[in-house]
């Protein structure tokens, strides 16, 4: 083991903007972007953030964390639970009095988040291509300030989340988003359907691509 690694993480960049999904969505946030996903999701928007960026320490992030006057900060990647010491972070952060929210794939188990940090378990629907790694255990442990996100392509991947809320009765369990693909379908056709049949959902569009588009570091 390189000891040198141990209290480090690669680290794509860390930026100040608004938060541009989730219950958080316009706030002030700072967000760290770790380096690296093992999904290849077919309309993947952060594949920029796959390889590349720099080891920094925890006591280094936490320093550029604390030069924007924001209690919020949003740990991303790619999927930065790939890197094993991102609960680490997490824990580094909470303890440091910031409002922690995590912004995760549904393929990797959510067990070990620290309590106080809020999950944004991306489950992947059909349309991205990497539905079978979904790892359903997480919908178990999620609690009411935790979110599940479903990013809907298509009348497809509409059914499939609306079946696997009502199946697991998630609207009794956390918090429920969903956003249309950019590009791909309408938000307009999305909002009715949700209105038709009256899902527990709250509809989002990415409000940062809306402000900067697809720029990285917005």
């Amino acid at each position: 083991m390189n000891t040198a690694r141990e209290n480090q993480l690669k680290i794509f960049e860390i930026f100040h903007s608004l938060q541009g999904e989730s219950n958080f969505v316009g706030l002030p946030t700072v967000f760290i972007r770790l380096t690296g996903c093992p999904l290849r999701c077919r309309w993947c928007d952060t594949e920029y953030a796959f390889h590349g960026g720099s080891w920094m320490s925890f006591d280094d992030i936490i320093s550029e964390v604390k030069k924007y006057n924001t209690p919020y900060v949003c740990v991303t990647g790619g999927e930065p639970l790939a890197q094993k010491r991102a609960f680490k972070l997490l824990d580094q952060l909470v303890k440091n009095g910031f409002t922690v929210s995590l912004e995760t794939a549904g393929s990797i188990s959510v067990a070990e988040v620290n309590p106080a940090v809020h999950k944004v378990v991306d489950m992947k629907a059909p349309g991205s291509d990497e539905c079978e790694k979904n790892d359903y255990q997480n919908l178990t442990i999620l609690s009411e300030k935790d979110q599940v996100k479903f990013v809907i392509a298509d009348e497809v991947d509409y059914q499939w989340a609306k079946n696997l809320i009502e199946t697991n009765k998630l609207d009794k369990r956390c918090q429920l988003l969903m956003s249309p693909v950019a590009g791909e379908l309408s938000p307009t056709t999305l909002a009715d359907w949700i209105l038709q049949d009256q899902l527990p959902v709250r509809f989002q569009i990415q409000l940062h691509k809306l402000l900067w588009g697809d720029t990285p570091g917005t």
